[in-house]
């Protein structure tokens, strides 16, 4: 398949911006990537005692990856955009831009057909929305400038439903989900370098990466099962079918770096994965229809959205809401339902760690969630709101989706 990237837009633009088995063996081929001479052999051992891949950020807490994401790690690069909420609308083919210090939707822009996430950059530079535009050809990533809180003209990328940077920012990853296809990019223009084909892997949309980097679980909506990817040399490693349930959405690495929570919507629950070993260790149920996974700013919590439905497209007002997991203990130590109903989806915490936004996925609204008390806002905005990202967010770099930073 050819893939035709208007490279010098994308580059003005940046430029303008910154400155069955349990054990699987795939044999599936690969587009081969060419090697980066330059590269060093080794990462330096952090003083954690981490040795990551080659190009990525020490680990400053083995026990905490999240360590860096805390209030006070703003980046001074972006501490100066404006806060907003960046809402993707599924069915509206648009953005909506909410103003969180009064709530209210303060801009709405056009992008590509079908945008599925706001995800940013590696180097915080850049908001893409991954248009993947469902049952059609013309795909595409929209940028956003976060300084100005403006798009620029989007690039044309083939199935782009989701998007992650592998930890050492050497290349973004777009998840070509229909076609069971993990796309290696360029992480700046978008031009593709390379592809890993996961056919064992029907519905492949949401990820999450090692301690290290070294490799990345990847979940297989279609099929129940999670799939191992190695982020080094590029292939498949595993395939690994969870228990029961049989519909895993969103992934989440602990802070410990190594153990990994799967959200199931037919399981209504959190599997617990060990990464290393790539096995099964726990189920944690949680709520009807559970759907994504957000860390709290102080490492120690994980804020559950159970979006109420075991549908795709589910019903309005549905008994949708946030379970909260303890790290600590693998239980769940509160929940807080929607009032009215509704359907929680994806999103993130606000950089001060105050409030959880959500997508309401089924009821064409926002969820501002007071963390401390569960007290929500509801704030309309277009048709079927998806992967929504908060910015500015505290981190080094991002490795994608709706901003998982390190």
């Amino acid at each position: 398949m050819t893939f035709k990237t208007p490279l010098l837009v994308a580059m003005t633009l940046l430029g303008a911006a910154a400155a069955h088995a349990q054990e699987y063996s795939p044999s599936a081929p690969m587009v081969p990537v060419p090697a980066d001479a330059s590269a060093p052999v080794a990462a330096p051992v952090a003083a954690s005692g981490i040795q990551t891949i080659p190009g990525m950020p020490p680990v400053i807490d083995p026990k905490n990856i999240y360590s860096e994401t805390t209030p006070s790690h703003i980046s001074p690069a972006i501490a100066q955009d404006p806060a907003r909420i960046y809402v993707p609308n599924l069915r509206g083919d648009s953005v909506s831009v909410i103003d969180p210090a009064s709530f209210q939707v303060v801009d709405t822009f056009r992008v590509g057909h079908s945008p599925q996430h706001v995800v940013p950059s590696w180097d915080l530079r850049m908001l893409w929305v991954t248009n993947n535009s469902e049952g059609r050809p013309d795909g595409s990533l929209t940028p956003i400038n976060p300084a100005t809180a403006k798009p620029g003209p989007s690039i044309a990328v083939d199935d782009p439903y989701n998007m992650y940077f592998t930890p050492d920012g050497k290349y973004a990853i777009t998840v070509a989900e229909a076609h069971k296809r993990l796309d290696f990019r360029d992480p700046h223009t978008m031009e593709l370098k390379g592809s890993v084909e996961t056919p064992e892997c029907k519905g492949v949309n949401h990820a999450d990466f090692s301690i290290d980097g070294k490799y990345a679980i990847f979940t297989c909506e279609f099929g129940g099962y999670v799939a191992k990817v190695d982020t080094v040399n590029l292939k498949m490693i595993g395939m690994l079918k969870l228990s029961k349930g049989g519909m895993p959405q969103d992934i989440l690495t602990a802070p410990d770096g190594h153990k990994f929570y799967v959200a199931d919507m037919m399981a209504d629950g959190v599997f617990v994965v060990d990464g290393d070993s790539f096995k099964e260790t726990g189920f944690i149920p949680t709520g009807i229809g559970t759907h994504g996974l957000y860390p709290s700013r102080d490492g120690k919590l994980m804020y559950v959205a159970n979006r109420g439905s075991h549908r795709i497209h589910g019903p309005k007002h549905g008994p949708g809401g946030v379970s909260i997991i303890d790290f600590a203990t693998d239980k769940v130590i509160k929940t807080w339902m929607i009032p009215g109903g509704g359907s929680p989806d994806m999103g993130n915490v606000s950089a001060d760690g105050k409030l959880l936004w959500l997508s309401g996925r089924f009821d064409d609204v926002v969820y501002a969630i007071d963390t401390d008390t569960g007290a929500m806002r509801k704030i309309p905005v277009g048709a079927e709101p998806h992967g929504l990202t908060v910015w500015p967010q505290p981190g080094r770099y991002s490795v994608g989706h709706t901003g998982i930073l390190r």
